[in-house]
């Protein structure tokens, strides 16, 4: 993949990512802030976060370019984001509730994860690819630990899905920071290149 395409996927990528770990780290603080609000409140918070995030991949799926396998995976992953984020908006009964949504959150996060990771696998000329893969590795742990650890009522569920995602925001921000200041050095080092060919 030559230096042009790296660049355009690093520029579709910082953006999208730096909206994404904005809203995270937003909706991570709110329920931190909020941990006894109602189980619909706390559904309501997971949910616009999954169908942000989904929305995100699918729309990368299309317009980043990545080997077709990563972006199937993406658009997998931003599917079944979307679909989980519409669940969580659904009326919770009282004796499920808490495991519905631990489920949600859970399964939501090691998908997004492990597609961020395999993209950033599968592009190896990608500046700052360690980090985007430690993104999608900490997702990744963020959803198995929301998955195995014993959740018993919402306060609980709020506080660690709440903590992962203000550490999951900050790190998708400082990356997305870190990939512009990138990308525009690889944009003013091929820009000279470019006007040679054009002319």
């Amino acid at each position: 993949m030559n230096t042009v395409k790296i660049s355009s996927v690093v520029g579709r990528l910082w953006k999208s990512t730096l909206a994404l770990g904005t809203l995270t780290l937003i909706l991570g603080a709110a329920v931190l802030v909020w941990p006894g609000q109602s189980i619909v409140a706390a559904a309501a918070l997971f949910g616009v976060y999954l169908l942000a995030s989904g929305i995100v991949q699918v729309v990368a799926a299309f317009t980043v370019y990545a080997p077709a396998a990563s972006r199937v995976l993406l658009f997998v992953s931003g599917a079944l984001s979307i679909i989980l984020g519409v669940f969580a908006f659904r009326d919770f009964n009282d004796g499920s509730a808490v495991w519905l949504l631990t489920l949600w959150i859970g399964i939501g996060f090691i998908f997004q994860g492990v597609s961020a990771s395999a993209l950033a696998v599968s592009l190896p000329e990608m500046p700052d690819r360690g980090s985007y893969i430690f993104v999608g590795v900490l997702t990744v742990i963020a959803g198995a630990v929301v998955l195995v650890w014993p959740i018993a009522s919402i306060v609980a569920l709020a506080f660690i899905a709440g903590a992962w995602l203000v550490v999951i925001g900050a790190v998708e921000i400082v990356w997305a920071l870190s990939a512009r200041s990138t990308a525009k050095k690889v944009e003013r080092e091929i820009e000279p290149l470019t006007r040679t060919a054009v002319v």
